[in-house]
């Protein structure tokens, strides 16, 4: 097998893959990356290094304040034919990745170009994956934040119909990360790419136990992987208030090695579980009111802290599931009840939420019958890689806490009513098994619920 941890940013992205003892070829589309101080000056040698000599430039007003005019500059300077596009905001401070959004950017795009660059971070990048996977044709990212870790991964976290949902297309096939640049994005946005990083404590903890509970694929190679992620950023943590160069390189090497391993395992959970759904949850709820939400890092944190709270209640009580309680939960069930809540939870979104459920059958008696089996046969199991996978809480919570970063849901405007609803909600949108999963095939969805309520503040 081989040790994806011990590797090189270079030998990770070797064009030819690697075979793994999971059985599949694992492999990242990049043929170019650059992370350093000043790296912006090699825009135009990616964009060789690519094959390509027409880019079709992406940005946003402020990251083409942030890099967007330099890059514009750099090409024009280098006989680089291109086209910029500006992404107009249509309300708030920033725009969505969402059906507007993305389509304009289609619209505006010149048929002359070879390929997107995507100048700025999270939503930007999203927004031209999408796209370019659309007009078949590759796409390279020019980062102006260390604020989350899709930058290298072959997916996009979007809103489709006011609901958010991963689409799969394809990675860049360039990164560029001038560290000069990062280190002065917002400390916001430094905090987001912090958030991000900590959730894959929890997501490698979710996906080892689907693994027990559902038969799903698991790969210990690419989990390692995202395990070496996790340590090089917690390492630089207590740095990053400080905006230190070195630190800002770390957390970025980390948040690409990260998009790598989602590369490798070609879905996006080794680095999302349900401190994600958290996050993905209070976002439908601020759309269905036309609220402003927080970054989708910032918020992810929260969620992680939230997390870590359900795995150390679980551990603390230290009883082994019940079979009698999740059985009268089973025949209890209420299929209206459950609609009647997905309604008033999900509102205008509540139809594409029900039909998803459709497809997937999540709630089928037999389905959670099979599951509640395998949970009780494997809960010693469950209890070690738990023990395994997470941090200590305290330390954990000391870690994130000295660089002033939100950690609960008051710190980011998110009601407690909000926060159990997000948990009954989130195993509803997509189909996963995550923590909140578990806690329902065991009856203690509404116990669990009370407790985030009462710990939201």
């Amino acid at each position: 097998m081989p040790d994806f941890a011990r590797m090189s940013l270079s030998e990770l992205v070797r064009p030819e893959g690697w075979d793994c003892a999971c059985g599949r070829r694992h492999a990242c589309p990049l043929k170019y990356l650059n992370i350093g101080r000043g790296a912006i000056a090699d825009v135009a040698n990616m964009v060789r290094a690519m094959g390509k000599s027409r880019p079709f430039v992406v940005c946003d007003e402020n990251t083409w304040a942030a890099a967007g005019e330099r890059v514009d500059a750099l090409l024009t300077g280098a006989g680089i034919d291109h086209k910029v596009y500006v992404i107009p905001r249509t309300s708030g401070d920033r725009i969505a990745p969402a059906e507007w959004e993305t389509g304009s950017v289609i619209m505006h795009f010149d048929r002359a170009c070879d390929m997107f660059l995507a100048v700025g971070s999270g939503v930007v990048n999203d927004i031209c994956k999408v796209a370019a996977h659309a007009c078949g044709i590759p796409t390279a990212v020019v980062g102006t934040a260390p604020s989350m870790d899709g930058y290298a991964s072959n997916s996009s976290s979007m809103e489709m119909d006011h609901v958010k949902v991963s689409l799969y297309n394809r990675g860049p096939e360039g990164i560029l990360l001038d560290t000069d640049i990062l280190a002065r994005a917002p400390m916001r946005m430094l905090w987001a790419g912090l958030g991000d990083v900590a959730a894959k404590y929890i997501a490698l903890c979710e996906w080892r136990i689907s693994r027990l509970v559902t038969g799903e694929y698991y790969c210990e190679a690419v989990a390692e992987l995202m395990r070496a992620a996790l340590r090089r950023v917690m390492a630089a943590a207590d740095r990053i208030p400080d905006r230190d160069p070195d630190a800002v390189q770390s957390v970025a090497e980390g948040l690409v090695i990260a998009g790598i391993g989602m590369a490798y395992a070609e879905i996006s959970r080794p680095a999302s579980g349900l401190e994600h759904y958290f996050s993905h949850m209070w976002e439908m709820m601020a759309l269905e009111r036309g609220e402003p939400y927080d970054l989708h890092g910032i918020q992810v944190g929260v969620g992680t802290v939230l997390c870590m709270k359900l795995y150390r209640k679980l551990l603390t009580d230290g009883a082994r599931p019940d079979r009698a309680r999740a059985e009268a939960a089973m025949r209890g069930f209420d299929p209206a009840a459950w609609e009647a809540q997905v309604r008033r939870i999900f509102g205008k979104t509540a139809g594409a939420v029900l039909e998803i459920e459709q497809k997937t059958r999540k709630n089928d008696p037999a389905k959670r019958a099979a599951r509640l089996e395998k949970i009780i046969a494997h809960w010693d199991e469950i209890l070690d890689i738990i023990r395994e996978e997470l941090p200590d809480y305290d330390e954990l919570y000391r870690t994130l806490a000295a660089t002033g970063m939100p950690l609960t849901p008051a710190d980011i405007g998110i009601p407690a009513r909000d926060v159990a609803d997000a948990f009954r909600g989130a195993r509803d949108i997509r189909d996963k098994y995550l923590t909140c999963s578990l806690l329902w095939d065991m009856g203690l969805t509404e116990e669990y619920a009370a407790f985030l309520e009462r710990e939201a503040t």
